[in-house]
């Protein structure tokens, strides 16, 4: 197991080398660019030139890219060409909170997908099983964005039983330790700070997990399905084994495998950066990062942020083949 995890890790490397290059080259053809961006109405070709010059944009392209590429093996991927500070410093801030908010949806898209999707293979065909697919296919059609500002809009404006945007009520003098503000309030015993940010989380948690949770549902059931009708199926029925010996060894083990797999792509699209959800609801972190570097052009905040999103889906992606072991004992990682 530990050289399979060594080896894919070493595997990692040429791809994210690769990525790299696509980013840097993308970037820089993007229409403007950062010296545009930062003067603004002050934009002269002359001022543009200078600006270009001191920031080293002037040098042909595989220069710069050799140069980024020899600061990032030191651990150093620049500073904000909007704030000023480190772009590490900037994603440091910023990505407890979207971990924490793709938790919460991961929770609740997992909690309730899988549950969901095998109570509709159980009943196919009947008024459960048609239910849960109109309810999917209305999860994957209507927009994240739309579903967000419709929770606010009953939740908050209609009803007031939640906040409609932010982390934490500003009027709170809470203990931040982690970035994570469920957890400081509990480290600090400051348990009101807790529910507030708990309350704050319900309703963007909710429109991030709309997607993945009927994603995850129609995987499930037509996995479900699809064990149902094996051999080694039929053949525990025939050797009398109780239907909720099957169920849960037979069917519902094996069923998991494909539903693993689309658990893992689904949690590095929602710690890559869910930046709709976190634009209606206010919530700073890395999506609402990726937005305004992409509005201005911020290079060395577009290159980590892209470069960060990569690391996350070659380690969950890792982590999903390590699982297939421990859900399927037929499966051998080597």
């Amino acid at each position: 197991m530990l050289r399979f995890v060594i080896r894919r890790l070493l595997q990692a490397i040429p791809t994210l080398l690769v990525l790299s290059i696509l980013v840097f080259a993308w970037l820089r053809l993007l229409p403007g660019g950062p010296a545009t961006a930062l003067l603004g109405d002050k934009a002269t070709p002359e001022k543009i030139a200078s600006l270009n010059s001191v920031l080293g944009l002037d040098q042909p392209i595989f220069v710069q890219y050799f140069k980024f590429l020899g600061r990032v093996l030191t651990g150093d991927f620049g500073s904000s060409l909007i704030s000023g500070d480190t772009v590490l410093a900037e994603i440091a801030r910023a990505f407890p909170a979207t971990v924490e908010l793709s938790l919460a949806a991961l929770v609740l898209a997992v909690g309730f997908g899988i549950p969901m999707g095998y109570l509709a293979a159980r009943h196919r065909g009947r008024l459960l099983d048609n239910a849960t697919v109109l309810t999917t296919l209305v999860g994957v059609a209507v927009p994240v964005f739309f579903f967000g500002v419709l929770l606010k809009y009953v939740f908050a404006q209609k009803l007031g039983i939640l906040p409609p945007s932010g982390r934490q009520d500003v009027t709170i003098d809470a203990t931040h330790i982690t970035g994570f503000f469920t957890l400081d309030g509990l480290l600090t015993g400051e348990l009101d700070a807790t529910w507030d940010a708990i309350k704050h989380l319900i309703l963007p948690a909710i429109a991030l997990a709309s997607i993945p949770f009927a994603v995850i549902v129609r995987i499930t059931r037509a996995s479900v399905l699809d064990v149902q009708q094996e051999d080694f199926v039929r053949t525990a029925e025939s050797k009398g084994l109780t239907t909720a010996t099957i169920r849960q060894r037979h069917v519902l083990r094996n069923a998991l495998l494909p539903v693993s797999t689309t658990i893992g792509l689904q949690t590095g699209l929602l710690l890559a950066g869910a930046v709709l959800t976190e634009k209606v609801f206010n919530w700073n972190g890395v999506g609402a990062l990726l937005a305004q570097g992409i509005e201005r052009r911020d290079y060395p905040r577009l290159q980590a942020l892209l470069l960060l999103a990569a690391a996350v889906y070659v380690i969950v992606n890792l982590l999903v083949d390590i699982s297939y072991a421990i859900i399927d004992p037929r499966v051998r990682v080597r």
